[in-house]
């Protein structure tokens, strides 16, 4: 196992505000977010779940496992009649490390877009 994301993984808070659509919809919006910027891949906002201003999560049945993260748990999405599989996850209980995501919301970004509205 290694817990150990020195050098590849770094953790910001930021106050700028983050937007998730659904379509034409905000389902999330916050000014409380955490970016994870891991080399290699894209960065990821990581919200909190008060940031979820329209439907709802449903626990799924998936889970992963990152060797510098941790166990990932994933949430369906559900708008209305509309049901997203797998379309959120979160470290619940993250490596020490990567504490300040514990319990964060992240969404897919090939079902959702996502602003970061820069201060300027």
């Amino acid at each position: 196992m290694i817990h150990n994301p020195e050098g590849r993984i770094a953790l910001t808070r930021h106050s700028s505000r983050v937007l998730v659509h659904l379509d034409n919809s905000v389902v999330a919006d916050t000014d409380q977010s955490v970016q994870l910027s891991e080399k290699g891949y894209p960065d990821r906002q990581y919200l909190p779940r008060s940031a979820i201003t329209a439907g709802s999560l449903q626990t799924s049945d998936t889970q992963t496992y990152c060797p510098f993260k941790g166990n990932a748990t994933y949430y369906d999405f559900v708008l209305g009649d509309r049901i997203i599989k797998d379309a959120v996850w979160s470290y619940e209980k993250p490596y020490a490390a990567m504490d300040a995501i514990a319990g964060r919301m992240v969404f897919d970004p090939m079902q959702f877009d996502e602003t970061v509205e820069l201060d300027e």
